[in-house]
């Protein structure tokens, strides 16, 4: 994984890559900075009744991606991102093997982070398309 400095890498380290829903979901991210994200995830365990890759599997995908995107940008800052809004609209069905998400921003500002992400099975077709926003907070006093 690349990301943009060893103090992101703890600044991500503290969660944001381990644990929680995208642990148990299977997300690894191959790709991590304030330009672009990448990860993936296997369809096998997030299908809905019908075998087909759960929607909201999906929005996890999208909505972890970019939530890493919106944190190394918040870093420089020192705060923190919160996902405020997404949207997902749904292309096509993923029945086996892992999708892919490339998360890109659209924008980065001192307040709010928007990202674009395409979702695309293992043979480059497109499953789903995603906007996320986040807000840019204050990091907590410990």
């Amino acid at each position: 994984m690349t990301t943009d400095s060893e103090a992101l890498r703890q600044v991500l380290d503290t969660g944001a890559l381990t644990g929680g829903l995208g642990e148990t979901m299977g997300i690894e991210v191959t790709e991590a900075s304030a330009e672009r994200v990448v990860g993936r995830m296997p369809v096998e365990g997030n299908v809905q009744p019908f075998g087909l890759l759960h929607g909201g599997a999906s929005c996890v995908l999208a909505e972890s991606l970019g939530s890493i995107g919106s944190t190394i940008h918040a870093h420089q800052f020192g705060r923190i991102a919160v996902g405020i809004e997404i949207n997902a609209t749904h292309h096509r069905s993923a029945t086996e093997g892992h999708v892919t998400g490339v998360a890109t921003p659209v924008h980065l500002g001192r307040t709010l982070a928007t990202w674009d992400i395409t979702i695309t099975d293992d043979r480059g077709r497109k499953v789903c398309t995603s906007r996320l926003t986040c807000m840019l907070r204050d990091m907590p006093q410990a």
